[in-house]
């Protein structure tokens, strides 16, 4: 029984570390950042059990810290859409496109990244 249990726990830990390895693999990517510009385009759609749910979709031209730009297609699952103005770094991945985004300050953003996004040095 000692044993069985023991392998038991085991197995879990292999496999719970095994997702995390994944979950980053497969979250992992190049990081671009971008001015939100627009409001989005609102989506309405509805769920496996019919519940409706609202998302925005964006697409906009995103620049990694050396400035080389990408075009970034990702959906914001909100009620509202994106603050307007906001920086974001946006995560992409070559398998999955864009995997995350996250708010950041304007001074935050790479220098050949925020000439490129029209960002003076004197703010």
């Amino acid at each position: 029984m000692k044993k069985f249990l023991i392998g038991l726990v085991s197995l879990i830990v292999l496999v719970f570390l095994g997702l995390q390895i994944a979950q980053k693999v497969v979250s992992s990517g190049d990081d671009y950042y971008v001015q939100v510009t627009t409001d989005g385009k609102r989506i309405v759609s509805k769920d496996d059990s019919g519940n409706k749910y609202v998302d925005y979709k964006y697409s906009l031209p995103g620049y990694d810290k050396k400035g080389e730009e990408k075009q970034l297609d990702f959906s914001a699952a909100k009620d509202r859409p994106l603050r307007k103005e906001a920086f974001l770094k946006v995560t992409w991945n070559k398998n999955k496109g864009v995997t995350s985004y996250e708010e950041v300050q304007k001074k935050k953003v790479p220098e050949k990244a925020a000439e490129k996004l029209g960002i003076s040095s004197a703010n």
